[in-house]
């Protein structure tokens, strides 16, 4: 699978993070956007998972700069978990382990396909920092592999203004939980 935009798809793109990055400007104080588009324009296999994670629902944006890589950071930042990535299982070993009412995919696999990573826990709750996000929804994060390892897996949630981390079997799936992404560019 080619994993590059057209010229209209990538001006597209460009065009809506622009534009999210301006009404956001809480999320990202002190960064430039110029800087940004030049970086994205330098990648093209990164816009390419930009748009996945857009085409998805999960309207990234720009939540910080790490200095030692110069790279920019974007999260998923919908209000709610990305519809397009609900009703999945945390990774592939679960989804293997269901014998019926199998979920389309799984999380882990999903965000592999896509080119980027699930949110820790740190990395959930400094989305959270910024805003007040899954409401009614939740978000499978990147599970410790001693979780893991005993078959659970782990997902955050924001209720009653506190963010909570909950466990769960690693091949459940529910229609109101999906996953948030990051990606470095």
């Amino acid at each position: 699978m080619k994993k590059e935009l057209s010229l209209k798809q990538r001006e597209e793109l460009l065009n809506v993070l622009k534009l999210r990055f301006e009404k956001n400007t809480n999320r990202h104080k002190g960064l430039e956007w110029s800087k940004i588009q030049a970086k994205l324009e330098s990648k093209p296999e990164k816009l390419w998972s930009l748009n996945e994670m857009e085409k998805s629902g999960g309207e990234p944006d720009v939540v910080s700069y790490d200095k030692s890589s110069n790279e920019y950071i974007f999260y998923d930042c919908s209000a709610e978990s990305p519809t397009g990535r609900r009703s999945l299982c945390y990774d592939q070993e679960a989804l293997d382990s269901r014998k019926e009412n199998k979920p389309k995919s799984s999380a882990v696999t999903m965000a592999n396909n896509m080119g980027i990573d699930l949110l820790t826990e740190e990395q959930y709750r400094s989305l959270q920092q910024l805003g007040s996000f899954d409401l009614k929804t939740s978000s499978w994060i990147k599970t410790p592999e001693s979780i893991r390892k005993l078959k659970g897996a782990v997902f955050c949630d924001r209720r009653y203004d506190t963010v909570f981390m909950y466990h769960n079997g690693a091949e459940s799936y529910y229609a109101a939980r999906g996953f948030r992404g990051l990606l470095n560019v």
